[in-house]
């Protein structure tokens, strides 16, 4: 299975970057003397991705003058929020210009090296309702952690403590159009993702868990974004 489509949620305000960074959206972020978010486009054009729809708020404007609306043949569309809507809201308000079945949804200030033939036909085989792309991590205390059950499917969410080891969201998911929707969402509704999605219909929904152990990065906290600038420069 070919996933074509990508929703990236880029419209975040970069409050603990403040330090470091100030103006600019958080995916603009500089990385090695490019926007975090070019990088992330960089994977999908690999990955032969077709389309991409960039969730955009807090001075949009900045990415949609560097994207364009093509780029390294993919074509590149904007989803821009007149107020807030909320992480859920914002995915949900982009779906409307997707026309595939499944879409790939990313955060616009992680990077996840997932495969992602691996990761769709995972989707596929499992007839997931969506699958989280989870990264195995140690000695953390940062995130909160995913249990899985032995068929690999999500049965609950943990708060975030220190934890010796344990799966985290990586902030990458491949879920259907219609999903928001046939639980009663509506296009404009602010709704957390988190809290208001996940949370609620872990049970009820078939969330599956693909386990990647490959690269991953979050650039919200100056420590991380820091770690980047090295990690970048010889990654890529």
């Amino acid at each position: 299975m070919k996933i074509k489509q990508a929703i990236i949620l880029a419209g975040g305000f970069g409050t603990r970057l403040k330090a470091v960074i100030a103006d600019i959206p958080k995916p603009m972020a500089p990385v090695c003397e490019r926007p975090f978010l070019a990088f992330i486009m960089d994977y999908l054009a690999k990955n032969n991705f077709e389309k991409v729809v960039l969730s955009i708020g807090y001075k949009g404007e900045m990415i949609q003058d560097f994207f364009g609306t093509h780029y390294k043949g993919i074509t590149v569309e904007y989803a821009e929020e007149a107020t807030p809507l909320g992480t859920g809201g914002g995915i949900l308000n982009a779906t409307k210009t997707c026309s595939d079945e499944a879409i790939l949804v990313l955060n616009g200030d992680t990077f996840f090296d997932v495969d992602i033939l691996a990761f769709a036909n995972f989707y596929r085989e499992n007839k997931a309702d969506l699958v989280f792309g989870l990264k195995p991590m140690q000695d953390f205390e940062r995130y909160g952690t995913v249990i899985l059950n032995d068929e690999n499917r999500i049965t609950k969410f943990q708060e975030k403590q220190y934890r010796k080891t344990g799966l985290i969201n990586g902030g990458a998911y491949i879920l259907a159009k219609a999903i928001f929707e046939k639980q009663g969402f509506t296009i404009g509704q602010k709704f957390s993702f988190e809290t208001d999605f996940l949370e609620k219909y872990v049970v009820e929904l078939a969330f599956y868990g693909f386990v990647s152990d490959t690269y991953f990065i979050d650039i919200g906290i100056p420590e991380d974004y820091a770690k980047a600038q090295i990690d970048f420069e010889f990654r890529f």
